[in-house]
């Protein structure tokens, strides 16, 4: 998976454009996210019917590629309803939270290496940061705020409950998330999103550290609030969640457009930490032109659009789960599991690499998962013994009411079945 002709941008690369290059990698940043919002909508309903062996849209356009178009301009030209007791400003102005720091999120993902860009050799980024990372971490709780305020403002009771969901749902999943990243940040010694692709240069962190992959596949749907971890918009209990006052109108288009980028901010940060960013895949790598110019943009967006895929098969394939059940997965598994990997890459790392002492280090790795699995068994043994308890207990309380006459209701007096309706029996 190596590129030996890569241009690896740095630190130092960045904050050196003229103002126009600058304007001009913002504008293609945002027609990118932009037109991605209206394919990938299109792509994902094509791709979902396909699965149920439908043909998904199909009239707008050739094979309804201007369905989603045409959606668009449906929603900008309907009436724009305002419910009577909304809070009018944080009502306006939660869809737009909810936007913004979604596509300031995707500003730190490297699309390629220093390419030539009208004359001047400019790293394909927008922006790079030292703490671009938790950048995107902060950007991604910000807009926790807009889908708190559109259920708040909304003075709806269904409404509330999904921005509750959300706000709990996003705090639940950060942590995990973020301490996904921490043996990243190990192993890459930065924060930068431009320097931990050039740390991919020999192995990609999903095969390296495919415990912190995992576990950031699974938040990363907590995170953008998909399938099955769509809660905050459980159309089965909550009518439709917070944005259950919003008219199909233009702000309704932002929410849905909030909800697709932070998608998208997902799958590029996937690209970028775990999938070796733009960089070449094996054997495509052995290339020497690779990994140089212009083609790794392609690399990129195949990566991307295959990642955005695995999102699209997850929604037409599993459903939503139970509230308690994603609150109890985010607490009591992602998190535990998370530090003790953390704690067996941190250890490891420092006797291998520090000390050079390969035997100690994988003995000392073996120690702690040894150490780990124990605590996990004995937690769970404790916690079958707990729930057969309370299966026992449950077993003897219905046993005793159901020799009751009464079975724990009303008294009823038996019907006189032989002349019932008149009916009588032979």
């Amino acid at each position: 998976m190596a590129g030996v002709l890569a241009v690896d941008p740095t630190l130092a690369d960045f904050g050196k454009d003229p103002l126009w290059i600058t304007i001009v990698k913002a504008v293609m940043l945002f027609l990118f996210l932009a037109l991605g919002v209206v394919f990938g909508v299109w792509f994902e309903r094509k791709l979902i019917s396909r699965m149920q062996h439908r043909h998904g849209p199909n009239r707008a356009g050739r094979f309804g590629l201007l369905q989603s178009v045409a959606d668009a301009i449906k929603m900008g030209l309907k009436e724009d309803i305002f419910p009577r007791t909304v809070d009018r400003v944080l009502y306006l102005l939660a869809p737009v939270i909810m936007v913004v720091p979604a596509f300031l999120g995707f500003s730190i993902v490297p699309f390629a290496p220093m390419v030539n860009l009208f004359g001047v050799q400019t790293p394909l980024q927008l922006v790079d940061l030292p703490v671009a990372v938790l950048f995107m971490l902060a950007m991604g709780a910000v807009s926790v705020y807009g889908v708190v305020l559109a259920g708040w403002s909304s003075r709806s009771p269904y409404a509330l409950l999904g921005g509750l969901r959300s706000a709990a749902q996003v705090v639940s999943y950060e942590i995990a998330m973020g301490l996904s990243f921490v043996a990243i940040f190990l192993f890459a010694g930065t924060l930068s999103t431009s320097e931990i692709v050039a740390a991919q240069e020999q192995t990609w962190f999903a095969v390296l550290l495919i415990p912190s992959f995992l576990i950031y596949v699974i938040c990363m749907f907590g995170e953008a609030a998909r399938i099955p971890f769509d809660l905050p918009e459980g159309e089965g209990e909550l009518v439709g969640g917070f944005q259950t006052e919003y008219s199909s109108s233009l702000k309704f288009a932002l929410i849905m457009m909030g909800e697709y980028l932070h998608t998208f901010t997902a799958s590029g940060i996937a690209v970028t930490l775990f999938l070796g960013g733009w960089r070449a895949p094996f054997p495509i790598s052995l290339w020497e032109g690779a990994n140089v110019g212009w083609w790794p943009v392609l690399w990129f967006f195949i990566k991307f659009v295959l990642t955005f895929s695995f999102i699209v098969w997850v929604r037409a394939s599993l459903p939503r789960v139970r509230y308690d059940q994603l609150m109890s997965l985010g607490w009591k598994v992602l998190i535990p599991v998370n530090l003790a990997w953390i704690l067996l890459v941190a250890a490891v790392r420092n006797v291998v690499v520090n000390e050079g002492n390969k035997t100690v280090g994988i003995a000392l790795g073996a120690v702690i998962v040894i150490g780990a699995l124990a605590i996990w068994m004995r937690f769970d043994t404790v916690d079958q013994r707990r729930k057969a308890a309370k299966k026992a207990q449950v077993d003897a309380e219905f046993e005793e009411l159901s020799n009751e006459p009464t079975a724990g209701g009303f008294p009823v007096p038996p019907l006189d079945l032989p002349h019932y309706h008149g009916v009588t029996r032979p």
